[in-house]
């Protein structure tokens, strides 16, 4: 639920939310527990630091439950968050905020993708009127979702969760792409 912001200046009217795990680094279906099993994607990294030189605003929004389930907590979360943040600015970019939200499936919470909470949390953090035009980036059914209910455009990978998401179901109107680099690739085009 807690938002963690870079410095914000000039914050730009477009906005790219990113799902986590599987989007941006590897995914663990025994969590994702500590800064040693946090291993980013090199080319999630330059899609993002083009995407922000490029004038985006980008942030993310990510389902973070193993804090609820005890395997972490919220100040390794951090380590994780910085780490990013650092590997981002050394491509010469940057994360303009990311949203958690730390609460089990059965927490009954309102930030819990696939409902919205995250994506009006960073929407109001940067201070957007509207998610309209944003996209929301991510490997499972339930961050196309949030996006949809958002009322973000929802955009599908195949990293991490993505190829099964794919070969499940997914709307069919929503542009897949092998990585976030190719989801960059297509934007800046």
């Amino acid at each position: 639920m807690k938002a963690i912001t870079a410095p914000l200046s000039l914050l730009p009217t477009r906005l790219i939310m990113l799902d986590r795990d599987g989007v941006i680094n590897q995914d663990s279906d025994a969590y994702v527990k500590t800064i040693n099993e946090f291993v980013v994607y090199p080319q999630a990294v330059d899609a993002i630091a083009r995407l922000s030189r490029a004038g985006y605003a980008v942030a993310v929004a990510t389902n973070q439950s193993g804090i609820a389930r005890g395997y972490f907590n919220i100040t390794t979360l951090e380590q994780m968050h910085a780490h990013l943040h650092a590997q981002i600015a050394k491509a010469g970019g940057r994360l303009d905020a990311v949203a958690y939200c730390p609460h089990g499936p059965e927490d009954g919470c309102s930030c819990r993708k696939p409902l919205p909470g995250l994506l009006y949390q960073l929407r109001d953090r940067l201070g957007l009127e509207t998610l309209a035009g944003s996209w929301m980036v991510g490997d499972s059914l339930r961050d196309l979702q949030a996006g949809t209910a958002a009322g973000a455009r929802p955009a599908l990978v195949r990293t991490g969760k993505g190829a099964r998401t794919e070969a499940r179901c997914y709307a069919a109107d929503t542009p897949v792409f092998d990585d976030l680099a190719g989801f960059a690739d297509w934007v800046l085009e």
